[in-house]
């Protein structure tokens, strides 16, 4: 006989307690993986201030994670070539069902649900032939595999959905790699990134691949801009001393376009976007006269705003954030900080992590200190 505690788990994990919410695990306005001081790794959720609201613990270094659009359940996904996903009951913290990615397969760290929940997508390799696939994982029923569908690249790395359609978009990041060989890259001199819109179904609506001579940016990381845009992170995987853009947007139809800071600040970043976010609010690009450990700006601009919108990426290796308007004016501001990665939209502007252990950001008040090593991404909840 099931304990009560584990059938109303099964019950959560059907859908049928509809009652149950985001509100049951306080409310975390983001989920974040991070390093403890112990070694040992874990899913935090966080407030939007980037107080510690829970933590729930991970089998291994996680990557990101995918919060279900209706109920207190996030899946936490293993970071390459990991083959885990955890699903965890956020108000309870327990376990809920682990996703193991199949035979051959490894998962890239990312997913996305169905608006309803019903269905959560994963990016995933499959190794032994280099192809990019698509996961398709039953939500309603306990997570079950459905089967999956060519994500038409290689390297499928961020998926999102584009709001109020059921259309996915993946970021190829083009880059061939293998268990055996650990994090190596196989197939730089060939490599072919590419941005891909899927139904569910797996057809592909559009894709767009970076000019010739950027054929060596891998496409990353992923923001949905208030416009309808794809903001798409990338890293560079040619000469250092080239310098290209890590930052594109794209609307279906349309060529990529290609932003950049000036020089030298855009060498700063060292060839690597880490992350990448985009708000609708009207916020302040940076905030002058914080102190030194929160970040200093190096642009002219402290105050600078945006009717439609910002979007900003990360360097962890260059510790630096750099922030753009989406009203055609491009450039707006860079600020730094150490071991910069995570940053999702806030109500004044952007909230940031970083391997320091430090939250905090463009647009707050403050930055706190916490006894953790933040992973890449802060993600959302409700997005």
């Amino acid at each position: 006989m099931p304990s009560r505690r584990g059938f109303l788990a099964g019950l959560l994990a059907a859908g049928a307690l509809p009652g149950a919410s985001w509100a049951d695990a306080g409310s975390p306005a983001y989920l974040s993986a991070a390093r403890r001081a112990d070694g040992r790794f874990a899913l935090y959720g966080l407030g939007g201030d980037g107080a510690l609201l829970f933590s729930l613990p991970l089998p291994g270094r996680g990557h990101a994670a995918a919060a279900h659009p209706r109920r207190p359940e996030a899946v936490a996904f293993a970071r390459r070539p990991g083959t885990f996903a955890i699903v965890l009951d956020c108000a309870s913290g327990q376990e809920l069902t682990r996703l193991t990615a199949p035979p051959g397969h490894h998962f890239y760290g990312h997913g996305a649900f169905s608006a309803d929940g019903a269905l959560l997508f994963t990016t995933e390799n499959a190794f032994e032939d280099a192809r990019g696939m698509i996961g398709i994982w039953d939500a309603a029923r306990g997570y079950r595999r459905l089967g999956g569908f060519a994500s038409h690249g290689i390297g499928p790395h961020e998926i999102r959905r584009l709001p109020g359609q059921e259309v996915l978009v993946v970021a190829n990041g083009g880059i061939e790699t293998h268990p055996a060989s650990g994090r190596a890259k196989l197939n730089i001199p060939t490599m072919r990134p590419s941005l891909a819109y899927l139904d569910f179904g797996g057809a592909l609506l559009d894709q767009v691949a970076p000019e010739t001579p950027l054929a060596r940016n891998s496409l990353r990381h992923l923001a949905i801009c208030p416009d309808g845009r794809v903001a798409v992170a990338a890293q560079w995987q040619g000469d250092m001393a080239e310098a290209p853009p890590l930052l594109a947007l794209h609307r279906r139809g349309a060529a990529l376009h290609w932003l950049s800071a000036p020089e030298p600040l855009h060498r700063a970043m060292r060839g690597y976007a880490g992350s990448v976010a985009a708000t609708a609010a009207a916020g302040t690009a940076a905030v002058a006269g914080d102190s030194p450990a929160a970040g200093t700006t190096t642009g002219a601009t402290t105050a600078a705003t945006s009717a439609t919108g910002q979007v900003a990426i990360t360097s962890p290796r260059g510790g630096l954030v750099q922030v753009f308007d989406l009203d055609g004016t491009g450039y707006a501001d860079s600020w730094r900080h150490a071991d910069i990665c995570g940053i999702a939209p806030a109500p004044r502007g952007f909230l940031l992590t970083a391997g320091t252990g430090d939250v905090g950001g463009i647009g707050t008040d403050g930055w706190s200190r916490h006894p953790v090593a933040w992973d890449n991404h802060l993600v959302p909840v409700g997005t």
